[in-house]
């Protein structure tokens, strides 16, 4: 299945920017009066007619729509720090939107190697799975953060868990356990991943006082970016597959 994305829709027009549509008219030859199927990255998928073929500007009318075309019934912020190898954590960024994540944070913690990332980049990554997965919706990339400044502008409702490597500091359940008994699965959920090196025992004790549940993945001992895909896994495994969500979207 073909998918564009469109950067602007409004009027019963979808609007392709530069590069997806030189992608669409030559790469792919579509002409005017072909049909495409277009996202508008928010979650709807958009049956339109190709009306200008243009290789810079294209520009399809909308047919029809599909809301929620590819989503889950729940809304996943990551909170991730930077890995110091960025491939990794591009890795990560690209296998967490085929399974399901609305939005990713790159975190700064007190041990991390790695202290900028491109943002623009990571969207770029992003987008393309999510087209390549069949999701409407992209998930969002944001700013780079200090771990503690983070803590402090977060809301206070939904569920927030810290996975982290010990129990020095705090006793961790199971996150697949945490999920299954939460009284509101479908809250917003955010987790928050630490660095190479961890969090610090100071950081674990911030995030706790800011209403994080301490929680583990498993007796393995995983890298940052497999830790963070393990935690997404385990979101979409307890609350999409659990719940006897429509298994034909996913």
């Amino acid at each position: 299945m073909e998918l564009f994305y469109a950067y602007k829709v409004g009027g019963g027009y979808a609007y392709l920017d530069s590069e997806e549509s030189y992608h669409c008219v030559r790469v792919l030859r579509h002409i005017a009066g072909d049909s495409l199927n277009i996202i508008d990255g928010h979650g709807t998928l958009l049956h339109c007619t190709l009306k200008d073929a243009s290789l810079s500007a294209a520009v399809a009318t909308i047919v029809s729509e599909e809301p929620g075309w590819g989503g889950h019934p729940y809304y996943l912020r990551m909170a991730v720090c930077p890995t110091k190898n960025m491939d990794r954590y591009e890795w990560f960024v690209e296998k967490a939107t085929e399974l399901g994540v609305d939005e990713i944070v790159p975190v700064i913690g007190e041990h991390s190697e790695r202290r900028k990332v491109r943002e623009d980049r990571l969207q770029k990554i992003a987008l393309s799975a999510a087209k390549q997965s069949l999701k409407g919706a992209v998930p969002v990339i944001a700013p780079a953060v200090n771990l503690l400044d983070y803590l402090g502008r977060l809301p206070g409702n939904g569920l927030k868990f810290i996975a982290y490597c010990s129990d020095d500091v705090s006793p961790r359940g199971s996150i697949v356990d945490a999920l299954l008994t939460a009284a509101d699965p479908t809250a917003a959920i955010t987790i928050l991943i630490g660095p190479e090196g961890d969090f610090s025992q100071g950081e674990v004790q911030a995030a706790i006082r800011a209403g994080f549940e301490p929680v583990h993945l498993g007796p393995s001992r995983l890298r940052t970016e497999t830790a963070a895909l393990t935690a997404v896994e385990s979101v979409y495994l307890a609350l999409a597959c659990n719940n006897a969500y429509d298994s034909s979207s996913l």
